[in-house]
């Protein structure tokens, strides 16, 4: 997909990786672009910063995601590119409470499914769409000390796949992007995992600009998995060829950076 002329909404669009894409579409020439958030005023700086439209959405609301659709298509017309981006970290195993698992769930995998909902009756009447769903390294590897994050992760990976094979050939197209870390508010919350996890993290962690040059690169191509990181294929690849040797190194590493179970944050 090419941006220019395309009608794009970004969710979770105020900050960090959104942020970066939104601008980054900006320079392709878009026909509009629909800056979402929960955080109203932000999405009001970076709409007229890129001369978009503003939306308070959220994203855990399903009637925020058909009104965000909607207010969309009235100000520009049918959305060509709906990029579903915001997500919550959330760290901690097993004994992370209810509350915690299920906020997590509504925001990083059901913001996808109402979204997806919200714009799927015309792409597919239409014939053509492109749903971007962010994801992460930890929707393909896991995530240490991080349960719900990688749990909800994964989910998203699976929706995207679905959607793929399910609507592929009516002519939606549909990409899952999984960085590992980037250098957003999200990475501070590393400190929490255990020693040296931060460092580690931090030492290979891209600039939210760098994710959206690569994801530019990754519509234009129409990949389904985008990897601002390139080694996180050769990760998965690992996993799946030995899947019990991957999961004694995770071990390894978990011990190695001192992130035992109950600790820790995702990336």
């Amino acid at each position: 997909m090419e941006l220019r002329d395309k009608v794009v909404v970004v969710t979770g669009a105020a900050g960090g990786i959104g942020e970066a894409m939104v601008r980054r579409f900006a320079v392709e020439a878009p026909k509009g672009i629909v800056v979402a958030d929960i955080d109203g005023a932000a999405a009001e700086r970076v709409a007229a910063e890129v001369g978009g439209t503003a939306a308070q959405v959220d994203v855990a609301d399903e009637a925020d995601n058909r009104r965000m659709v909607a207010l969309a298509e009235d100000v520009y017309g049918p959305v060509d590119l709906l990029c579903l981006n915001a997500g919550i970290a959330t760290g901690g195993g097993m004994d992370a409470p209810n509350e915690a698992w299920q906020r997590t769930w509504n925001v990083n995998v059901m913001s996808h499914v109402y979204g997806a909902r919200a714009v799927l009756p015309s792409m597919l009447a239409r014939r053509e769409g492109y749903l971007l769903h962010t994801a992460s390294a930890a929707g393909l590897l896991t995530n240490l000390g991080a349960a719900p994050y990688s749990v909800t992760k994964h989910a998203v990976v699976a929706l995207a796949e679905w959607l793929a094979i399910t609507h592929g050939d009516a002519g939606l197209r549909v990409s899952a992007l999984c960085p590992q870390f980037v250098d957003t508010a999200m990475l501070d919350a590393l400190t929490e995992v255990g020693e040296g996890f931060h460092d580690f993290a931090t030492s290979t962690a891209k600039s939210p600009a760098e994710v959206a040059d690569v994801v530019v690169e990754g519509l234009r191509d129409e990949r389904f998995l985008i990897l601002p990181h390139p080694e996180v294929a050769g990760y998965f690849a690992n996993k799946a060829t030995d899947y019990d040797r991957w999961l004694a190194g995770m071990r390894k590493l978990q011990h190695s950076l001192g992130a035992g179970p109950g600790r820790g944050s995702p990336t």
